[in-house]
C-alpha cells in the first residue's frame, strides 16, 4: 500500500494515512488494514472507519476544537456518540470477518481513551493550575489554544506534540521553583525564548511538556569594564536576562563603543538564553568568536 495514502478525512497534517492509523491504532492494524483493501466491494466500512479516527484526529490536532469540547459535555458527548455509533454500523456488516473484528476493538479502545482524555486533562490542568500559582501569577499559566499553538514548533516549523503547558514566568526568581513543580507534575520541561531556532531544541515531543518562555527576562545592564580571571586589562562586559533580544544588548554594546560578537540573522528576534543555548555565531563571531567565546559568567537551574 502506498505509504502516502490518504483516505482519512479532516487530515490537513503532513502525517499519512499509515502514520495516523499507528499512532491510534497501533503498527498491527495497519497491517491489517493493508491486508483488507484488496477485499473491500462497497468500501463503506472502511469510509466509516477512517472517519472515526479522522474526527479523533482533527481534535487531537487542534488545540482550538479539544479546548471547545473541554467546555461542552454535550457535544463532547455527541461526538463520542457518534463515533460509537459508525463502529456499531461497521459491526453490522463485517459479516464473521475476524480481521474486521480485530478492527473493532482497536478503534473501540482508540474512542475510549479519546473519551477519557477530556476528563485526565481537566483534571491535569486543575491541579497544575493549584501547583504552579504557588510560584507564578496565574495568567502567567497558559493552557488555551492560542498559547499552545504558538509554542508548538520553532523556525523549522516542525510539529510533533502540542504542549500541555506554557509557562510566562515575570522574573529570574521563580524559574527554579516552576522547574520543581514541573517534575512534581511529570512534565518534561522545555525553555524557549523567540522560537527563532534551526534545530528543533524547543519542539515538544510529547504531549505533557510545559514550555517555560523566557521572554519577559529583559534586565539589562550597563556596560562595564571589568579586569575578569587570566586576563591582564579590562574587559567589556554586559549583564543580560535570558528574553533580552540579541539586537538590544548589539545596540547597548555600540552605544559604548564596543562590538557585540553574537551576530545571528535573527538578531531582531533571537533571544540571549538562546544564543548561549546554540552556541550562537554570525558574521562577526568570525573576528570575535561565538557566543560561548564570550560569555564570562552564567546562572542556571538543574532537574535537582
Amino acid at each position: 500500500m502506498d505509504a502516502r495514502l490518504r483516505e482519512i478525512p479532516y487530515n490537513y497534517t503532513s502525517f499519512s494515512d499509515r502514520e495516523i492509523v499507528i499512532r491510534l491504532l497501533g503498527e498491527e492494524m495497519w497491517l491489517l488494514l493493508d491486508q483488507l483493501r484488496a477485499e473491500r466491494v462497497t468500501g463503506r466500512s472502511a469510509r466509516m472507519l477512517y472517519e472515526v479516527l479522522g474526527d479523533i484526529w482533527v481534535v487531537q490536532r487542534n488545540p482550538y476544537l479539544e479546548d471547545d469540547l473541554l467546555a461542552s459535555g454535550s457535544r463532547r458527548d455527541a461526538l463520542v456518540d457518534a463515533l460509537r455509533h459508525r463502529l456499531r454500523e461497521i459491526e453490522k456488516r463485517r459479516h464473521g470477518n475476524s480481521r474486521v473484528q480485530q478492527l473493532l476493538v482497536a478503534a473501540g479502545k482508540a474512542v475510549d481513551d479519546f473519551e477519557r482524555h477530556f476528563a485526565e486533562t481537566a483534571r491535569l490542568r486543575a491541579r497544575a493550575t493549584r501547583v504552579l500559582a504557588r510560584h507564578t501569577r496565574r495568567d502567567n499559566i497558559a493552557f488555551d489554544a492560542l498559547a499552545r499553538v504558538s509554542h508548538v514548533t520553532d523556525a523549522t516549523d516542525w510539529r510533533v506534540e502540542y504542549p500541555f503547558v506554557v509557562l510566562h514566568p515575570d522574573s529570574e526568581a521563580e524559574i527554579a521553583p516552576l522547574v520543581r513543580d514541573c517534575i512534581e507534575l511529570g512534565l518534561s520541561i522545555i525553555p524557549r525564548g523567540g522560537g527563532t531556532g534551526y534545530t528543533g531544541g524547543a519542539i515538544p515531543l510529547t504531549p505533557l511538556a510545559a514550555v517555560i518562555n523566557t521572554e519577559k527576562l529583559i534586565d539589562l545592564g550597563a556596560v562595564e569594564e571589568l579586569t575578569l580571571p587570566g586576563c591582564d586589562r579590562p574587559c567589556a562586559t554586559i549583564r543580560t536576562g535570558a528574553g533580552v533580544v540579541t539586537a538590544r544588548v548589539a545596540e547597548a554594546a555600540a552605544a559604548a563603543g564596543h562590538v557585540f560578537a553574537v551576530d545571528p540573522t535573527s538578531a531582531e528576534a533571537s533571544c540571549i538564553g538562546g544564543n548561549i543555548a546554540m552556541n550562537a555565531g554570525g558574521k562577526k563571531a568570525v573576528l570575535w568568536g561565538t557566543a560561548l567565546d564570550n560569555l564570562v559568567w552564567w546562572k542556571m537551574v538543574d532537574a535537582t
